[in-house]
């Protein structure tokens, strides 16, 4: 064997030994956000931010709201649907802790979801769900939410137009739709959403501008400026 060949030969098991490095590490970070929702107990959501009960998976395209714009969307949910409407939380799970931290009486709270961690927080109000099967969900949840609120996971085209199916399904009233501001007017196309004034804050500052948008006037008058 050449010297130049046991060079490469050498390069290749380096090359190998630092992707499995870079494996095992990540399997070690999902573990570990595995056992801290295993752990999780329902007290800590009196006391913790609502973005810190579990920790974002990006692999997911995962960024939770800051703990105040999740607790604003939570008012303005449960202001709409009052003590016996319906709330949809659909691909927003940290808006779904804020609900249960803020209004732990509420109890017709539901999360769609694609991260299963979040069952063990949400447990009978947990619904999987994939936006590749947008009406994959529950037959009776048809046109029975008061409210529904999506937050899709991808910036595309095919994620904004499968959500907005599972959101004309569940929602009989109003919509509230938190997405980059790229796809506004397809949001304005498929589901008649115009932009309001209130733009939701991440954990994290990502690279793109968000914005929600609703089908109704009078959600800015509710929110924070």
């Amino acid at each position: 064997m050449s010297a130049s060949s046991e060079d490469e030969g050498i390069s290749l098991t380096t090359e190998t030994f630092t992707a499995l490095q870079e494996y095992y590490s990540e399997q070690e970070e999902r573990d570990a956000r595995r056992l801290a929702v295993d752990n999780f107990n329902e007290e800590e959501l009196l006391t913790s931010n609502c973005n810190e009960v579990v920790s974002e998976d990006w692999q997911l395209s995962q960024f939770w709201y800051t703990e105040e714009t999740a607790a604003s969307l939570a008012k303005e949910a449960i202001r709409i649907a009052k003590s016996d409407g319906m709330v949809a939380c659909i691909s927003c799970p940290t808006l779904y802790i804020a609900i249960k931290k803020y209004f732990p009486e509420n109890k017709n709270v539901y999360l769609f979801e694609y991260d299963q961690r979040f069952q063990k927080i949400a447990r009978d109000k947990f619904v999987f769900y994939d936006f590749n099967a947008p009406v994959d969900v529950p037959r009776d949840f048809r046109d029975q939410f008061s409210v529904v609120i999506a937050d899709p996971p991808f910036l595309s085209d095919e994620c904004i137009t499968k959500t907005a199916i599972t959101v004309k399904y569940l929602g009989k009233d109003k919509l509230i739709f938190c997405t980059g501001k790229k796809m506004t007017d397809m949001c304005d196309r498929l589901m008649s959403l115009k932009v309001r004034k209130f733009a939701p804050k991440h954990k994290n500052n990502l690279a793109n501008e968000f914005c929600c948008l609703t089908n109704y006037e009078e959600f800015d008058e509710h929110m924070p400026s």
